[in-house]
């Protein structure tokens, strides 16, 4: 339809400036000129006729006109009020986009301008319903949004009479949810948050307000809660209901969620966004503890995830400043005592918090990928610092150097290390890399893959904290590693836990029959070192021998032989 040729009376008449902002004026005008010109044309006619005498053409045109006049006055006030329901509609739709004020337009009129008015009336309402669901639902889930539990709970807070109502806050998420998620296609990781949404609104009751935050993240209010254990047995019951699986196109599907947990303080009321900062602090801890866990707030937690928070700040640009340090940690031969290798440990020198424990640092700087350029600095300081000791004269002893699993999952990763032995001039013989199951079991032939690349340079692996992780025989055969690195925790106490004894025995049997190394980690007495060398270890590292320490203290060690090794302090 052309709109423009149907509309040119109406574009004409709005060139006039008293006419553009009044569709009425546009109707008054047509009207007057509708019935005048006709009249006046008429009358001017007879009285230019010569019929009559000039009286009665004067008197016959006062009549015509006063009757014209009042006739057209009537029409134009008739008019006026059958435009109402053009102008009622125009007024409703102008008020709406104002207020979001829903028009009361009447729908009981059949003719064009009734269907008008009951037409937008009911379009307005269904846009203001749309609008409601968009702006307060999730499209994916169908479930409330985080504006939307916000203003329910909100309301429930807000009352007077909920003052000493104690209500709960569970924040949930699928564990390992982006892992999962790249294994999936993208229409089915959409329809398992579905069904995960379903399964909750089915565990649930209605008088809870459940809502759907992001990613993989939902949120439960449960009001009124009456005791804490009720608290725990939600949780308990949500974890469990979540593990069974889901049935997504066919296929089943198994999850786990975490938990973070936070009360109301009746004392000292929460606002809502505390309770969702609080329940969110709740689940980080929940997470750190593993898989299905549920976690309480606290503010010891908060305290540690603040101090995380500070950490994670200064670490960007603490390799740039300088205050990162490579210590060394000496390897002996259990039998002839002799130093033969040296550990590279990452240490941070910060200048306000002194030195910062690697168990705090790391985890953060592998969570955010700092780790890869870290660990590229270790490795080519390391490999430095050991072809320094060479040229100085030293026996050539071998320097390990842990992979993280962030640069491990890099596909430049051998071509990094080949250029790294090339530009220190260290013989790759001299290199050991240490791998961990944990990350090499994510994918196990594009693990097997480079290990075996890096054994092609001549470099050593060793598989790192043995006995921990998945220690199956049967990717252990695929990993073409030359040494196991038995656990510090079963080394520590050897001597007083059966268990601990029995799994080091089969580790070190288990070495022997593979032809692979053995070194034990974290020796620390003189019983623990001549139990693991009456079983035979071969090697062993440990705060016995030497805690880790920087470059300048290592030289003299290097010098002498194990039986003259004095126990150096941090």
């Amino acid at each position: 339809m052309n709109f423009s040729q149907n509309l040119y009376l109406y574009s004409f008449l709005a060139n006039f400036g008293w006419l553009k902002k009044s569709y009425t004026a546009k109707i008054m005008l047509v009207a007057f000129l509708g019935t005048h010109v006709p009249l006046l044309t008429l009358l001017l006619s007879f009285v230019i006729s010569n019929s009559y005498s000039f009286g009665m053409a004067a008197r016959v045109m006062i009549i015509a006109l006063l009757a014209t006049l009042a006739g057209t006055a009537a029409t134009l006030y008739a008019l006026n009020h059958l435009l109402k329901p053009v102008i009622l509609t125009s007024g409703a739709l102008q008020n709406y986009l104002n207020t979001k004020t829903l028009p009361k337009l009447p729908t009981e009129f059949a003719d064009e301008a009734g269907t008008l008015m009951a037409d937008t009336s009911q379009t307005l309402h269904k846009l203001d319903e749309l609008i409601h669901q968009i702006t307060n639902y999730d499209d994916l889930t169908g479930l409330p949004n985080r504006d939307l539990f916000r203003d329910r709970l909100y309301q429930i807070l807000s009352q007077p009479e909920n003052n000493q109502r104690l209500v709960a806050v569970f924040v949930l998420s699928i564990d390992d949810f982006t892992g999962m998620s790249h294994g999936l296609a993208h229409q089915t990781t959409n329809l398992l948050l579905r069904a995960v949404a379903k399964r909750l609104l089915t565990s649930t009751p209605q008088t809870d307000i459940l809502a759907y935050l992001k990613g993989d993240e939902f949120v439960l209010a449960r009001i009124d809660i009456h005791s804490f254990e009720s608290v725990i047995k939600l949780s308990q019951m949500l974890l469990s209901n979540l593990s069974k699986p889901f049935s997504v196109e066919g296929n089943l599907i198994h999850i786990t969620v975490s938990i973070g947990i936070t009360l109301n303080n009746l004392t000292d009321p929460n606002s809502v966004d505390q309770l969702l900062q609080q329940a969110h602090i709740a689940l980080y801890q929940s997470k750190q503890q593993g898989r299905s866990q549920y976690q309480f707030y606290s503010p010891k937690i908060n305290a540690q995830l603040q101090e995380r928070l500070t950490l994670e700040n200064e670490l960007h640009g603490a390799l740039e400043r300088g205050e990162m340090l490579v210590y060394y940690q000496p390897l002996i031969d259990l039998h002839s005592g002799q130093v033969i290798a040296m550990e590279a440990l990452l240490r941070w020198q910060h200048p306000t918090l002194g030195l910062v424990s690697p168990v705090k640092f790391i985890p953060i700087a592998e969570a955010n990928g700092a780790i890869v350029p870290i660990g590229e600095w270790v490795l080519r300081t390391a490999c430095a610092q050991t072809r320094a000791w060479q040229l100085a004269g030293f026996t050539p002893i071998r320097i390990s150097v842990n992979l993280s699993s962030r640069q491990f999952e890099k596909p430049y990763l051998v071509e990094i290390v080949n250029q790294i032995l090339e530009e220190t001039g260290l013989q790759a013989s001299s290199l050991e890399l240490e791998v961990t199951e944990s990350f090499l079991m994510a994918d196990i032939d594009r693990s097997v893959k480079t290990l075996k690349q890096l054994r092609e340079l001549g470099i050593c692996l060793a598989l790192d904290d043995f006995g921990t992780g998945y220690s199956s025989l049967n990717y252990l055969k695929r990993f073409p590693v030359n040494m196991l690195k038995i656990d510090k925790s079963f080394v520590q106490d050897v001597m007083s836990n059966p268990d601990s004894a029995a799994v080091t025995d089969a580790i070190i049997a288990l070495a022997k029959s593979l032809r692979l190394k053995i070194t034990a980690e974290g020796v620390e007495t003189e019983e623990q070192l001549e139990y693991l060398k009456m079983r035979g270890c071969d090697e062993g590292q440990g705060f016995y021998f030497s805690r880790p320490v920087p470059a300048d203290i290592i030289a003299p060690m290097l010098e002498k032989n194990f039986q003259q090794l004095e126990t150096i302090p941090a």
